[in-house]
């Protein structure tokens, strides 16, 4: 098992302006993102009643106002990397703090948070371990770490039909589902459940699909990517490739998404 090398994930300057700058257009696009924090918070223990809670990359912060209002007497930290997300996000409400760090270096105090919920967030990150040992640091006894990331199958279909096209990296790469299931086994919390599923949307046409991409500051930040303008032939490469994959319901674009639920000891 190896760790993604930090010249395998985008620089963090650059996840950070590409999302501060989706801050706008984030939520109008954002199915999937919603329908993956809705199944997190439905995983999360029965009895969990966090006095302080943190949404970890928490974007235009709509899980953090699903979490104030699941948990009422508890007390939230909006956590996120791209200070434009959170400049939105702040006038909404949600969470009584909005903060400005990275998960690989929270901006927190030890042993001070029963709640760490991040959906969607982690697969940005390149040392998940430094994020765990994170986790771990910043929780109390007790406290539950519960995440939603990507992994290895993410958007296939449109890195297939690249591979059809050129060699270059066209596509967000993202870690092997073992990976995850290693990091979390050796990080020193309990693992009460970690789960890979495949969830997939359908587009009119490749434009829609990129275009959502581009909205949710999630289009490709890979270092190595090709730069300039794609040539027009080698869009109607991709085009046609692509449409090879179109079934019943459109052209599909596949996201693996990994669950886990992970508590450090009482």
């Amino acid at each position: 098992m190896t760790e993604l090398s930090t010249g395998t994930l985008p620089d963090k300057r650059q996840v950070a302006a590409s999302f501060s700058r989706a801050a706008a257009s984030y939520d109008s696009v954002a199915e999937l993102q919603r329908a993956v924090g809705a199944e997190l918070l439905a995983r999360l223990p029965a009895d969990l009643q966090p006095a302080r809670w943190i949404d970890l990359g928490s974007g235009t912060g709509h899980f953090s106002r699903a979490l104030a209002e699941r948990f009422p007497a508890g007390q939230g930290t909006a956590v996120d990397i791209a200070e434009g997300m959170l400049r939105h996000a702040r006038p909404l409400g949600g969470a009584s703090q909005f903060v400005c760090g990275d998960a690989e270096r929270l901006p927190l105090a030890s042993s001070s948070q029963n709640l760490i919920f991040s959906s969607l967030a982690l697969q940005w990150c390149a040392d998940f371990a430094a994020v765990l040992g994170e986790a771990h640091r910043v929780l109390q006894p007790g406290g539950v770490f519960a995440f939603s990331s990507l992994c290895v199958g993410t958007l296939q279909e449109l890195r297939d039909s690249w591979q059809a096209v050129d060699g270059f990296v066209h596509v967000n790469r993202f870690r092997q589902f073992a990976d995850y299931q290693a990091l979390c086994a050796a990080s020193g919390l309990e693992v009460l459940s970690l789960s890979s599923e495949r969830r997939v949307l359908h587009y009119r046409d490749l434009r829609q699909l990129t275009h959502e991409l581009k909205a949710l500051g999630a289009h490709n930040l890979n270092p190595g990517r090709p730069g300039g303008l794609t040539g027009r032939a080698r869009v109607l490469a991709l085009l046609e490739a692509y449409e090879r994959c179109r079934d019943a319901h459109g052209l599909p674009a596949s996201w693996q998404v990994v669950y886990g639920v992970l508590r450090r000891a009482a």
